[in-house]
């Protein structure tokens, strides 16, 4: 009698890595926005070294509270980098173990699990550049929408291990809910685009005295990012009646519902930050919103696929 084949799926401790990549590089986006949200931006005014002679904090700093909320988010950079690697160690060990028990190789893990590694390096880089260009808002984007890539980047990791391999794209979907989707997790990264302009339109440019700011209107920006929001509210009622319409399955449905939740405590967050003066928790409240919005985006279409191993997909053609 055969052996079954072994199983393509990472294993338990490497996803259990991948998920603490993802929480981490969300995390981390939040605690940038509360750097800026405190006008934190130069709390340590130089970079790598908080100031100058010492990597930490010290009492001669002008800097006061300031100056630890910017050193915490470097120093969660560091756990970042630990938890890098370990994903990477993470998917090399799974990927020998699988071999060693006859199952196949999958490099597209391995390539995928460089990815946190690779990106935390470069922005911690980038941070750098942001500090010493006093908080130049188009840096300060680019920092915010890396880490959005980052967070594609894991989530794209998370999914591809838990696929029994490599095989083809079963849709679990008709074509149509398929692209419809697609269609709003573009929409969903013209939003976070828009959103980081408006914030870097307006008053939290992240140090008292470095107030840089894209020389756009703030209302004008605000109105337009609410204009697309409100296209994608639209899109997304049509993909729940078109899975509800196609008796889509259940997860499918019920992450999807996730996403709804979501978007209208984003949208009433928005307004009321908008109408109130844009207080910072409200602020800090929206960018944690929007970062869970896209995470739930990309587990969305995620889930309305599934891909087998690839002997499986040559006996199944």
């Amino acid at each position: 009698m055969s052996e079954p084949p072994v199983s393509g799926r990472a294993g338990t401790v490497a996803r259990r890595i991948y998920y603490a990549n993802l929480v981490g590089q969300a995390a981390i986006i939040v605690t940038g926005a509360t750097v800026r949200l405190t006008g934190s931006g130069l709390g340590c005014p130089t970079w790598p070294q908080c100031v100058d002679g010492s990597y930490i904090p010290v009492a001669r700093q002008e800097q006061e509270f300031a100056k630890y909320i910017e050193f915490g988010n470097r120093s969660l950079t560091f756990v970042l980098g630990l938890l890098a690697i370990a994903a990477l160690i993470a998917a090399i060990l799974d990927q020998r173990s699988r071999v060693a028990r006859g199952g196949r190789q999958r490099r597209v893990l391995l390539m995928l699990a460089a990815i946190p590694l690779v990106g935390t390096l470069a922005q911690a880089v980038l941070g750098g550049i942001t500090v010493l260009t006093g908080l130049n808002p188009a840096t300060v984007s680019l920092h915010f929408l890396i880490s959005m890539g980052l967070v594609a980047g894991v989530v794209a990791l998370i999914v591809r291990s838990g696929d029994q391999g490599d095989g083809f794209v079963t849709l679990l979907v008709r074509r149509e809910i398929r692209l419809l989707t697609w269609l709003l997790l573009a929409i969903t990264a013209l939003v976070v685009l828009l959103g980081t302009i408006v914030t870097g339109s307006g008053p939290h440019s992240g140090d008292a005295k470095a107030e840089n700011r894209f020389s756009i209107d703030p209302r004008t920006i605000s109105w337009v990012h609410a204009d697309v929001v409100l296209v994608f509210i639209g899109l997304l009622a049509a993909l729940i009646f078109a899975l509800y319409l196609t008796r889509a399955p259940g997860n499918v449905i019920a992450r999807t519902w996730v996403l709804v939740a979501i978007t209208l405590a984003q949208g009433a967050i928005g307004y009321i930050q908008y109408f109130t003066g844009l207080p910072i928790l409200l602020v800090l409240l929206h960018v944690t919103g929007a970062v869970l919005l896209w995470i739930t985006m990309l587990f969305v279409l995620a889930s309305q696929r599934t891909r087998a191993d690839v002997s499986g997909a040559a006996t199944a053609a």
